[in-house]
Formats: C-alpha cells, structure tokens, sequence
C-alpha cells in the first residue's frame, strides 16, 4: 500500500514478510547489471527477506538464497548475468569492501548490499536506497531512487504487498 509519494521516493506499508518478499521480487525484475540496491535498517526488519525476493526475480526461479553475513558475499547468475548479495555488518574498514571485490563487480554484475553505510561512497549512480523499519506487527519501506531508478519509481509497479 502506498502512503506517500514523490517522482524519487516511495513509503510504503508492508503487512508481513509474504510482502516484504514480494516487494523484493520486483525490484529484483527491475534491477540491471551495474546497479545496486541498497538495504538499510536495524536487524530484524526484513533486508534479507527483501533480498531473498530480488534474489529469486533475477535468478527467474524460487532459490535457496542464505544470508551473507558470515560469507560476506553470495554469488547468483540469472538471465541477465550476475548479481552479488553482500552483508557488510561484520566489516572494520572500508578497506574490506574492495578486497571481496564489490567495487569490481559494478563492472560487469548487479548488487544487493545489506549494511550498505561502509559502501555507500562507492556506491554507482544507479542505485536503490530500501530503508526498512518496524512499524507495530507490520514492516514499513523507504524507497529512494537515484540515476534510472528515480523513473522506475516514478513509472509504479513498487506500490508494496
């Protein structure tokens, strides 16, 4: 359900994970090779469940998609080629970033970054910030468009579960 709206950001209400989920999947449609979707939110309010939506999508397939957070770094390949879930919550140093290549990986694949703070002045022009929070038994999703997801906002089809 959409409670706001403005051409580069959505809020949106999120009844339960089937729609956190579902959300996931269609920014995970959307996204394209070279760009990222940034996750952001205190743990438990659904970044992974997000992800695992996007991450099903670009596969084209429901796929076991595990947290990263102790591999920092999952790899997916998909029709459109590559995409990399990350979980930078266990990072010192934005240092550790270009050593598991998430920098490289622009070049040529997508990204999914949970705990993005670290990335952020790395990351591409072409990006999605979620923000994720609680709200009573229900999710709530901040959606901020920059470069070509500004018009994907702005165009629909992310009216939430």
């Amino acid at each position: 359900m959409r409670i706001a709206a403005a051409p580069d950001s959505l809020d949106l209400a999120l009844a339960d994970a089937a729609a956190t989920e579902a959300l996931g999947a269609r920014i995970g449609a959307a996204l394209e090779l070279g760009e990222a979707v940034l996750l952001f939110g205190p743990l438990g309010a659904g970044k992974t469940t997000l992800a695992r939506g996007a991450i099903s999508a670009w596969v084209g397939a429901e796929t076991e998609a595990p947290s990263p957070t102790y591999t920092l770094v999952q790899a997916y390949e998909g029709p459109k080629g590559g995409l990399r879930h990350a979980d930078l919550y266990r990072l010192a140093s934005t240092h550790e970033i270009e050593e598991i290549g998430l920098v490289d990986a622009l070049l040529e694949e997508a990204l999914i970054v949970e705990w993005p703070e670290r990335f952020a002045a790395q990351a591409p022009e072409n990006r999605l910030h979620v923000t994720l929070s609680h709200a009573g038994g229900a999710r709530r999703a901040r959606l901020e468009g920059f470069g070509v997801w500004r018009r994907r906002l702005a165009g629909g089809g992310f009216d939430g579960g």
